[in-house]
């Protein structure tokens, strides 16, 4: 917004600008054709001919200056208010995405587009929203079905990361074990090397465990599901969990389940990659939107290279956009991760 408002004061600077332009070509005019025709004299001194070009040039510059400012200012106003809205849009907040009337000229006539763009957009929104609570209803009957995908996900999991640890840590203990008489160092490098090993084997199962919590809410709202969940991840590892949530939030059912599964896959990759000892959860409820915040103090990760990918992130983007959401993403190496999440809350009125 601070950019939008240096353009727009750029803008102001502009048009006084050549409006002082514009009225000292038309005062030296003036004073050309005055002089030809002969109406006007040369003055009789210096003095009184600098003092007369001092008058009609300051007089030129306020004017034009005036002139200027007033001129863009009434046209400025109104595209504070389009920038408004549109950064309104941009973070997701419909309901206060409101324009009023602009005036018969372009900027009135973009007004009245930009009026229809947001009612097609609170259309497709509140579409979408009831597209996911629907979801959410055939996937509560398909339960028992998603329960048994899952079971079969953890298997394959638990033997493609879990149980290949333990086959290495154990063949390492079996190193470790012959080396010890002969190499004393060397078995000491391989006992750290299973120190480390194991460590990772345990932030693996912890995410294992996770996940295993109730792919639904089983008709808890969303914050009492968010606590009891990390009161449980607390009591079981070793990391500073703070969270902040506004009970008092109503959410479609749709919505609820879609945001606990990327609470769910956030907390899981916190654990699994980025070695963070502090993991903060937010959810607060604004004017129109719900706001969802999860942040650790962990190694965090490059956005250009692939390695985001082992962080479910398309799957959250696919949540996010599923209920017409938004997701911002900040993370670097060394710098933590910081993953904010916008939803609008359509009325009851509006959705119908």
């Amino acid at each position: 917004m601070d950019s939008y408002k240096k353009r727009l004061t750029n803008m102001i600077w502009r048009s006084m600008a050549e409006s002082i332009v514009l009225c000292l070509a038309v005062l030296t005019f003036i004073v050309y054709m005055l002089y030809t025709a002969k109406f006007i004299t040369p003055p009789e001194t210096w003095a009184q001919g600098i003092k007369i070009g001092a008058m009609l040039v300051g007089g030129s510059i306020i004017l034009g200056a005036a002139y200027g400012y007033w001129s863009s200012n009434r046209t400025t106003r109104r595209l504070e208010l389009l920038m408004e809205t549109m950064q309104m849009l941009e973070i997701g907040s419909i309901s206060r995405s409101t324009l009023p009337p602009l005036g018969e000229d372009e900027i009135g006539r973009l007004g009245e587009q930009l009026g229809r763009i947001l009612k097609k957009w609170e259309e497709q929104v509140a579409s979408l929203q009831r597209l996911s609570n629907n979801n959410a209803q055939l996937a509560e009957k398909a339960r028992v079905s998603a329960i048994i995908e899952e079971r079969q996900r953890l298997a394959r999991e638990l033997h493609d990361a879990v149980s290949q640890q333990l086959f290495a840590i154990s063949m390492t203990a079996t190193a470790a074990l012959r080396t010890l008489d002969k190499d004393f160092g060397k078995a000491q490098r391989q006992i750290h090397l299973i120190e480390e090993m194991s460590s990772v084997a345990q932030s693996e199962m912890r995410a294992l465990l996770l996940h295993l919590r109730p792919v639904h809410l089983e008709g808890k709202q969303l914050s009492e599901g968010l606590i009891r969940l990390l009161q449980e991840l607390k009591a079981k590892v070793p990391m500073d969990i703070i969270w902040e949530l506004d009970d008092e939030i109503a959410l479609s059912k749709g919505i609820e389940d879609h945001l606990f599964r990327i609470v769910q896959e956030a907390m899981s990759n916190a654990l699994r990659h980025s070695k963070a000892t502090r993991l903060e959860l937010r959810m607060q409820q604004k004017a129109g939107w719900v706001r969802l915040l999860i942040r650790d103090n962990g190694v965090g990760f490059d956005l250009d290279e692939e390695k985001q990918t082992s962080y479910g992130l398309s799957t959250m983007r696919e949540r996010v956009n599923e209920v017409g959401g938004s997701l911002q993403l900040v993370t670097a190496p060394g710098s933590g991760t910081r993953i904010e999440i916008r939803v609008p809350i359509m009325t009851e009125g509006e959705e119908a």
